[in-house]
């Protein structure tokens, strides 16, 4: 099982741009669930980042949001945001 550590800034995005979104929503309780399961589950397609976000790592939760988050540990994530591919990249 996973921990997941919700930043500050991650909270703030989710309220604004998840949380009044059913369908947003649920998509991401289903990527948080899989993801859970398995980090790199090809459904998820997570992936290292680069650049500016050089060391952080992306997973999809529906075709136009994706969460930004860090392994903190084997065990321990911290998400960091959460948005369209343009509000986060």
């Amino acid at each position: 099982m996973i921990n997941f550590v919700w930043d500050k800034g991650f909270k703030k995005a989710y309220k604004k741009r998840i949380s009044n979104n059913e369908f947003l929503k649920k998509k991401f309780w289903e990527a948080i669930e899989l993801f859970s399961e398995d980090p790199f589950h090809p459904k998820l397609k997570t992936h290292k980042l680069t650049g500016k976000l050089s060391g952080l790592y992306a997973f999809k939760v529906a075709y136009d949001c994706r969460v930004i988050f860090r392994f903190i540990s084997d065990k321990e994530i911290q998400l960091i945001d959460i948005g369209s591919h343009e509000e986060v990249y």
